[in-house]
């Protein structure tokens, strides 16, 4: 205490000095109304930019809440879209829609991991078999196909992402629907390769690249790309060509699990007829 006492002492004009210098502010702004108000209008500033941080700190907490709402919503969306169903009578009335039979039902999950950087890539959801998950389900997003569901537990399920050299799938040029055959070879995960396109085919860059619905697993119409380049390879007599990839699996994070509710009749019905089916 005899040291406080001593350094107050000993720097006195100096404690003195910023004791009349608040009091001097405190006048000033007290007594005219400028520089009242330009020290208010400071005293806003700075608190607005606090309550600016203090909100903007907790949107940023609550986005993951947001998302999963958000999600949920698209999926109550997706499943009223009524090219999930298929008319089973165009001359005849139901009441309550009953001439429609739903083919697609849609279920939103969660990516809690994810690969994209190796040759065969896989990612995991944080929902299974409790949930009515399992093997042979889409995977979709709102840029485009992630993949197919291929094991499930009681509460995750694993899926083939399309960055896989096994998985392949049917597509089509939008414009005019010509079919080819989506893969990934490996190195750039913004990029695949549709193959068997025919030659005559006018292509040009930025052509839309969609799913062709030549499957039991994917609908129509989701999007998969646009072309950026193609060629004749060696040996081919069809054009392959390069398709930048809309979605970035590097941000793979909400999904939507598209199940075909008509896909076991489909295929039972094939493989009665079709050899290899």
């Amino acid at each position: 205490m005899r040291n406080l006492f001593r350094f107050i002492y000993r720097h006195n004009f100096f404690f003195l000095f910023l004791l009349l210098e608040a009091l001097a502010i405190a006048l000033t702004a007290s007594y005219q109304h400028y520089h009242q108000s330009f020290f208010f209008n400071s005293a806003n500033i700075l608190t607005g930019r606090v309550y600016t941080v203090a909100d903007n700190l907790g949107s940023y907490l609550s986005l993951r809440q947001e998302n999963k709402l958000l999600a949920e919503e698209n999926t109550h969306l997706l499943n009223m879209v009524k090219d999930n169903f298929l008319i089973t009578d165009q001359d005849e009335f139901v009441k309550e829609d009953s001439l429609y039979r739903r083919r697609y039902h849609y279920m939103n999950a969660r990516v809690i991991n994810n690969s994209v950087n190796r040759r065969n890539n896989y990612f995991t959801l944080d929902k299974g078999r409790a949930q009515g998950i399992g093997p042979d389900m889409g995977v979709i997003t709102t840029r485009g196909i992630a993949g197919l569901i291929v094991t499930a537990s009681e509460n995750f399920s694993v899926g083939m992402s399309l960055l896989h050299t096994d998985f392949q799938l049917s597509v089509m040029i939008k414009k005019d629907g010509n079919i080819g055959s989506l893969r990934w070879e490996g190195g750039n995960y913004r990029q695949a390769h549709m193959s068997y396109i025919p030659p005559h085919i006018e292509l040009n860059r930025g052509d839309t690249v969609v799913t062709s619905g030549f499957s039991t697993i994917f609908p129509e119409g989701i999007l998969i790309g646009t072309i950026s380049d193609w060629e004749i390879r060696r040996g081919e007599t069809f054009y392959t060509a390069t398709v930048d990839l809309a979605l970035d699996y590097n941000t793979l994070a909400e999904v939507y699990i598209v199940s075909n509710l008509l896909r076991e009749e489909q295929q039972e019905l094939e493989g009665s007829v079709i050899p290899g089916n």
